[in-house]
């Protein structure tokens, strides 16, 4: 059981874990489906002609089932990120495309402010997560991402770059904008006000550069009903709407459930969570926040499905390596059932019949999730972290 664990929570196996695991992902389809060329990796498809339609000037958001089924629900921006990846192709650039975000994802985790045992335990926590987005050729990783970048650029007085990253992630998902969360950790507010205005001037006119004024201004007028017809499409779908709203309708067949009233009390609980001003300073504390932002983004999107929980299972991860040990009987639960439901609820772990007729039906993966939310919520709200020692003492002996 010792060796055991010392492989696991070995660095390098878990960063062979990581890498390995999203490459065979992303490249199993095109080994299994050669002869299917333009469709292999759909979503990849979706990103290419993103860019492409953008330097034509056509519709982003139009159908093209010429090249791709589903439709395109990301602004201009994304068109410039996913620009170098188009000149290769198909399936070496969604190969290549997969690489990216696996890299920038490890990159944001282990730049966070924890000792290198922890970083490997949430690095190991989200591999089968990580696995299921390349597999899926999602760019949730890369929001997740953003969103972290922005919690250590302000963390380190680079407000100018944190806001960067906040606009980036909103222009690319309108989950980006969650990294405003970390406002109150600035030391220089004003300054960071007015660098969100600046990078969203630039940010705007920037794909300009590679097509028009007036076919930019236009597209992110047809933005807005595209994101709105996509929302009403995910409330009726089978896969789709995987929130604690989406829970709630499924599992008590509530026809006309309004947001608002789960939103609304989450909201404020959220906020309140937030109000601990003596504690803004307190890494912990700070981390805590990053891990409910993490969380609350996807449970309480109705835009959420199966592969965002990329997102949320980062913030499941930063939690656990900052519980104040020794843990008790109920975060062990915890840990255990968000491990096993919201991690791998999706996965052939669970057989068939229950992962579609009950879990995938009733969008239980976020049950799991939204009780870790309200966990971290009562931390936030309880726990008098100044009487705790400066670093979470963990170590493999230590993990459960």
């Amino acid at each position: 059981m010792e060796k055991l664990k010392r492989i696991l929570f070995n660095r390098t196996f878990v960063v062979w874990l990581w890498f390995g695991l999203s490459l065979f992902a992303v490249t199993k389809d095109i080994v299994l489906h050669p002869e299917n060329k333009e469709t292999s990796h759909n979503n990849y498809i979706i990103y290419k002609h993103n860019y492409l339609n953008l330097i034509h000037q056509k519709s982003l958001f139009g159908p093209e089932p010429q090249y791709y089924y589903d439709l395109n629900h990301y602004g201009p921006v994304f068109g410039l990120i996913i620009a170098p990846f188009t000149f290769f192709p198909n399936q070496i650039g969604v190969i290549l495309w997969v690489l990216f975000l696996t890299w920038i994802t490890y990159y944001a985790i282990v730049k966070l402010p924890l000792n290198e045992h922890q970083k490997t335990i949430i690095l190991l926590l989200n591999v089968n997560a990580m696995m299921g987005s390349s597999g899926n050729v999602q760019v949730n990783p890369l929001i997740a991402s953003l969103v972290i970048f922005s919690f250590i650029l302000i963390r380190n007085q680079k407000d100018f770059w944190a806001a960067l990253m906040i606009i980036i992630g909103t222009a690319i998902k309108l989950y980006g904008i969650v990294g405003l969360a970390f406002f109150f950790f600035s030391d220089n507010k004003l300054k960071f006000t007015l660098s969100l205005l600046f990078w969203s001037a630039i940010l705007f006119v920037l794909p300009m550069l590679v097509s028009s004024p007036s076919y930019i201004i236009q597209t992110y007028k047809d933005w807005y009903p595209d994101l709105q017809a996509k929302n009403a499409a995910n409330l009726v779908s089978y896969r789709g709407n995987v929130s604690v709203m989406g829970m709630i309708t499924k599992m008590f067949h509530v026809k006309k459930l309004s947001n608002l009233l789960v939103l609304a009390p989450a909201l404020l609980l959220f906020g309140a969570s937030m109000l601990r001003i003596k504690f803004w300073r307190n890494k912990k504390y700070q981390l805590l926040l990053l891990a409910s932002v993490l969380v609350f983004t996807v449970i309480f999107s109705t835009g959420s499905e199966p592969p965002t929980y990329v997102i949320a299972f980062i913030g499941f991860g930063i939690w656990y390596v900052n519980l104040k040990r020794p843990i008790t009987g109920f975060e062990r639960f915890v840990f255990i059932f968000t491990l096993l439901l919201t991690g791998f609820g999706a996965s052939d772990l669970f057989p068939p019949d229950i992962r579609k007729d009950y879990i995938v039906k009733y969008a239980l993966l976020a049950l799991p999730a939204f009780i870790l939310w309200l966990k971290i919520t009562y931390e936030m709200l309880t726990r008098n972290f100044n009487d705790e020692s400066p670093e979470t003492v963990l170590n493999y002996h230590s993990t459960m």
